[in-house]
């Protein structure tokens, strides 16, 4: 009886409502979030900007790792591109036995390196899509140990080649958690983001359907923060309006199910294709050249962006 009573009690002393302090609809009396959090329209300036080297003008992925920032473009060459903070190239490893069918996007955990190599947005018929995976030890090493994850959608039946950029079957962001890989597809018609999971291991897999993101663009990059308790994505609208979308106070990886909220960065026709952190606070991205004459040649570039002021707990 008076374990039943407790029980009670508890559940009904929970005061439901939005937790998050920097919504609009904050309630400091609730004890759980009620997920339904209502944000005022934010636009981010970047700190910095620096034009890259034209040897990266369609930089694809970024991460930061061994205290430099690695960057790759997204076809026909297999190199890494070491940067400093203010986008200066200062290493440079070439994976020459690899082959670069379109290399999107970068993640890693503590032992391994991950690329995407699952670009699709050309015809939309790819059957080799796959993650390449780099232990870190050997990644400065003329004998890289690498192996490979294949997978397929489990909703993609029809690979008669599309007409470019219609498809929704298209990956150009992913992040690796716990034993998992998650991935953020980019639905061209739709402008929405299907998430997918995939084992961490080597093999050959169906993607597993999680959820739908309606974000209202096209996402090209994802990090996760150092707590492990976040994720950002980045991407750009159908007019080059870059954003970024917040992922947070979610649980069992059910990302989006609680707090989603959306940032534009005040980078008008840029094409932003990746994105990284050192600390959860400063965020680098990176946007590839992009000409659309008569009004837009934006060459590639990366930008520092704070977040800490949205990223509060």
């Amino acid at each position: 009886m008076t374990l039943f009573f407790l029980i009670t009690t508890t559940s009904y002393s929970q005061i439901s409502g939005c937790t998050d302090k920097l919504a609009s609809n904050f309630n400091p009396k609730a004890t759980k979030n009620n997920c339904q959090c209502v944000y005022a329209s934010a636009k981010v300036k970047p700190k910095f900007t620096a034009k890259l080297s034209d040897s990266i003008s369609e930089t694809s992925g970024l991460i930061s790792f061994d205290n430099l920032l690695w960057t790759h473009n997204d076809h026909a060459e297999t190199t890494f591109y070491g940067l400093d903070l203010e986008g200066k190239i200062k290493k440079k490893i070439n994976f020459q036995k690899l082959k670069c069918n379109d290399w999107e996007d970068v993640a890693q955990d503590s032992t391994y390196l991950y690329i995407g190599d699952f670009g699709n947005n050309y015809r939309g018929d790819r059957k080799n899509l796959r993650i390449l995976r780099i232990q870190k030890k050997s990644f400065y090493t003329t004998n890289p140990i690498i192996d490979t994850i294949a997978f397929s959608y489990p909703n993609q039946t029809d690979f008669s080649p599309k007409k470019p950029h219609t498809t929704d079957f298209d990956c150009e962001a992913f992040v690796v958690q716990h034993d998992s890989i998650f991935l953020f597809n980019k639905q061209w018609t739709s402008q929405k983001s299907n998430i997918y999971s995939l084992p961490k291991t080597p093999g050959t897999y169906t993607a597993h359907f999680k959820k739908t993101l309606d974000v209202d663009g096209l996402i090209t990059g994802a990090t996760t923060l150092p707590s492990q308790k976040g994720i950002v994505l980045c991407g750009y609208s159908k007019l080059l309006q870059p954003f970024l979308v917040l992922l947070y106070d979610y649980k069992n990886n059910d990302f989006g199910s609680c707090i989603s909220r959306k940032i534009k960065i005040a980078l008008p026709f840029h094409q932003i294709e990746a994105i990284a952190t050192k600390d959860g606070k400063l965020f680098y991205i990176t946007n590839e050249a992009t000409a659309r004459k008569p009004f837009v040649n934006t060459p590639q570039q990366i930008h520092t962006i704070d977040l800490s002021p949205y990223l509060k707990p």
